[in-house]
C-alpha cells in the first residue's frame, strides 16, 4: 500500500464516519456501554482532536521538521481538560468532518513528500511520516470498530428481541 492508497482510504472513511455518526438520537449519543467507557460524544470529540493535533500535525511535523522534538499530546487528559461532556455532538461531528476534508486536501497537495523522514521518539524509536500516515488509517478502523460495537450494544440493551439470530458479536 502506498501513501495515495492510504489518503484515498482516509477520504473514503470521511463518508463512513458521516454515515455511522449522523442522525443519532439524543439518548444514543450519551449512552455508555459501561460507566468507564466513552459515549458517542466522547468518541467524536476524540476524533476531532486527533485529526488536528495528533495525526495531521505529526505527519506534517515529521515531513517538514523531523529533527525537532514533537509537541506532547495527551488525548486521555483532553476528555476532562476540554470538557468533552459539555460539547454539542452535531457541532463537533461537523467540525471533525470538515477537518478530515482539510486533511485530505492537505495530503493531496503535498509536493513530493519525504515519507521516509523520521522523528526519533524517546519511547517508540524512529517514527517515519509513512508510519504515522498508516497509523492514521489504522486509528480510523479501530474507532469504526468501536462505533459499530457501541451501536450493537446499544441495540442489544434497548430491545427485548433476542439478537442471537444475527450471529455472534
Amino acid at each position: 500500500m502506498n501513501h495515495l492508497d492510504i489518503v484515498n482510504k482516509l477520504s473514503h472513511n470521511k463518508q463512513v464516519y458521516d454515515s455511522l455518526l449522523s442522525q443519532i438520537d439524543h439518548e444514543q449519543i450519551y449512552w455508555r456501554p459501561a460507566p468507564n467507557k466513552w459515549n458517542l460524544l466522547g468518541i467524536v470529540c476524540h476524533l476531532y482532536d486527533e485529526e488536528r493535533e495528533d495525526f495531521r500535525a505529526r505527519v506534517d511535523h515529521v515531513l517538514h521538521t523531523p529533527n525537532e522534538e514533537m509537541p506532547a499530546i495527551d488525548p486521555v487528559l483532553w476528555v476532562e481538560e476540554r470538557n468533552y461532556a459539555a460539547k454539542n455532538y452535531y457541532d463537533i461531528l461537523e467540525k471533525f468532518l470538515i477537518e478530515r476534508e482539510q486533511s485530505i486536501s492537505w495530503l493531496k497537495s503535498l509536493d513530493h513528500p519525504k515519507w521516509d523522514n523520521y522523528n526519533a521518539h524517546p519511547k517508540l524509536g524512529n517514527i517515519s511520516a509513512f508510519l504515522l500516515l498508516a497509523n492514521w488509517l489504522a486509528h480510523d478502523y479501530l474507532h469504526m470498530r468501536q462505533i459499530n460495537r457501541y451501536n450493537y450494544l446499544f441495540l442489544k440493551e434497548n430491545t427485548t428481541i433476542d439478537l442471537q439470530y444475527a450471529g455472534n458479536w
